[in-house]
């Protein structure tokens, strides 16, 4: 079972190719909505007002993935698949990749173009730093407070993460586990006395 995926630490520093006069700076950011890839494209498009293209491939989810591309501009499929493409290539996901293009007085065609954004993405990507996660499964384990020594033997012994937890009379813990160890985490809460367990 696959539980972990490539994604990007930080939003890279800005890298420029050069083709034929026209200047194409690249930058990815990691993000998890369309809502961050509006505003990391807000915040783009009022750092470079002159320029004409901001094209963009993302990608989003880490079992169920989406995606986007942006041509904005150019010919069709000359510049947001080549870029998506590169996403692709290195298996990152949670990721927007934007190359910015100031034309340089000379027409590179849709080959040109394809090779130039493939270029970009590519060099934005090999400054990214890549890390890998682990896709997490949440529980809610709810017990009273006599109990409780019970439930953190687990939680210790199985070196689980707690998110949160709220202790008084009946008290209520929220713990993280790898998915593959999900299932068996569940049955070990399930199956002590007085213990309710249930997924988030």
């Amino acid at each position: 079972m696959k539980d972990s995926y490539l994604t990007i630490a930080c939003p890279s520093s800005e890298i420029l190719f050069k083709e034929k006069n026209s200047k194409f700076f690249g930058y990815a950011f990691p993000v998890t909505s369309e809502e961050d890839v509006k505003n990391c494209l807000d915040d783009l498009k009022k750092e470079h007002n002159s320029a004409r293209h901001f094209c963009y491939a993302y990608q989003i989810g880490t079992e169920e993935k989406q995606y986007r591309v942006n041509d904005d501009g150019e010919p069709n499929n000359s510049a947001g698949m080549p870029i998506y493409g590169q996403i692709q290539s290195f298996d990152v996901t949670n990721i927007l990749i934007v190359i910015i293009r100031y034309f340089g007085g000379t027409k590179l065609g849709v080959g040109g173009l394809i090779s130039a954004y493939k270029t970009s993405a590519q060099m934005t990507l090999e400054t990214a730093e890549i890390i890998k996660k682990t896709i997490d499964i949440e529980y809610k384990i709810s017990f009273d407070y006599k109990n409780i020594n019970k439930v953190m033997r687990v939680i210790k012994e199985k070196n689980l993460d707690i998110v949160s937890q709220t202790m008084n009379e009946s008290c209520e813990i929220t713990i993280s586990t790898r998915k593959k160890n999900a299932e068996m985490i569940f049955d070990i809460f399930n199956n002590l006395f007085e213990i309710e367990v249930t997924q988030l």
